[in-house]
């Protein structure tokens, strides 16, 4: 990321402030940040703001040519490999659904042919307003990517839909809009995280796992250009913008979510840490202590990842995962076999920095023919990427 530039369009929204946050992250991530601001947007933050942070000029008058040899919207318009507009005001929503070009911004736009995102910030009753709707599915429909604002407590009072959406969600975006997309048009499927199993209310089984390695599978495919279902049980990390969630905290409840959902899937990413056995009677009230012991009687959970065998959509692609802890390569095989995926990602989770509580693993990858690769010891996210790299590889999607 760190030859791209973003052009960052403001327009005259209080959520303009964190268009500043905005700037700031994607100069950490090497990127050489340019910013355009209507004549609205230096009522709330000033350009030298977005100067200091970005260290590159600030662009507010379309008039105001300092370079004789280029014309400044053109030059930038060229220039960039994504534009990113945070915050976007129904004023300056409906100036692009109709083509104007009236001041720095908007010019650059109709010279654009890079990636564009969106990032709508207004009052809640505003942004439900249909013409306001309208609008934003004229830039949908153009090609545009729209970053749907949050919920809560609006500036104005209100509470709602409207708030613009976080700055390191927006980076999800920009870095999304700057990679290339071999996952385009496909589905993916992922579970993540582990099952929690009721005993009372107060009171279940679990166990270690945070979620964070299928949430990272998760958004890499949607960077890489995947539609992506996320079915999360107990995940202690933030999943991100794009991605379509569904809890399911019990094993029985991530069953039936994922059966419901597999028709779809191009990939299906089992990654959660589903527990293989629940309490047959979970008590609706606490349960209190007595002074003697007590005995909880277990049942089977049903085995998600076997039951899927035969019911995968044609062509479909199954990742499965597997901690061990002794005998790896034997019970990775035994697994691969007895569940019926394409790949199983393996780790042992006594090693030193992989498995539960880490934000690094190491892994190894087996398929039907044996062992194919150990990945290399790495963040989560890295070790996504070197899965979906080697999924995509395999597929042929490339």
């Amino acid at each position: 990321m760190s030859d791209k530039t973003i052009v960052l369009g403001v327009t005259g929204g209080i959520a303009a402030f964190k268009a500043a946050a905005l700037a700031s992250l994607l100069v950490k991530k090497g990127m050489t940040v340019k910013t355009v601001m209507t004549k609205a947007a230096t009522e709330f933050i000033t350009p030298l703001t977005f100067q200091a942070l970005t260290k590159q000029p600030v662009y507010t008058d379309v008039f105001a040519e300092h370079d004789p040899t280029h014309i400044s919207h053109i030059d930038l318009a060229d220039h960039a490999d994504a534009i990113v507009i945070a915050p976007a005001t129904a004023d300056f929503i409906a100036k692009v659904a109709h083509g104007m070009g009236d001041d720095m911004l908007t010019t650059i736009l109709l010279a654009a042919r890079c990636p564009v995102i969106i990032a709508p910030s207004m009052n809640v009753h505003m942004y439900a307003n249909p013409l306001v709707q309208k609008n934003i599915a004229t830039l949908r429909e153009i090609g545009y990517e729209i970053a749907e604002p949050g919920e809560g407590l609006l500036a104005c009072g209100y509470e709602g839909k409207g708030r613009l959406m976080e700055p390191a969600d927006l980076v999800f975006y920009v870095e999304r809009a700057l990679m290339p997309k071999p996952l385009r048009g496909k589905n993916v499927l992922v579970t993540a995280g582990g099952t929690k199993e009721r005993i009372d209310p107060v009171r279940y089984l679990t166990n270690d796992s945070t979620g964070t390695m299928g949430v990272d599978l998760a958004r890499v495919a949607w960077l890489m250009g995947a539609q992506v279902t996320l079915v999360a049980a107990n995940i202690s990390v933030p999943v991100g913008p794009g991605i379509d969630v569904i809890p399911a905290l019990s094993a029985v409840a991530m069953y039936e979510q994922v059966h419901t959902r597999l028709p779809e899937a191009d990939i299906v990413i089992m990654a959660a840490a589903v527990a293989d056995y629940r309490p047959r009677e979970v008590a609706d009230l606490k349960i209190k202590k007595t002074g003697a012991d007590l005995s909880i009687d277990l049942v089977q959970n049903p085995d998600i990842l076997a039951s899927l065998q035969g019911k995968y959509k044609q062509g479909a692609f199954s990742i499965g995962f597997a901690a061990e802890t002794h005998d790896i390569e034997h019970y990775a095989l035994e697994k691969l076999h007895r569940k019926g995926v394409d790949l199983l990602v393996v780790n042992n989770v006594l090693e030193s920095g992989a498995g539960f509580g880490y934000g690094t693993n190491r892994v190894d990858l087996y398929d039907r023919e044996g062992f194919v690769e150990s990945l290399p010891l790495a963040s989560k996210f890295d070790v996504a990427r070197m899965i979906i790299e080697r999924t995509i590889a395999r597929i042929g999607v490339l």
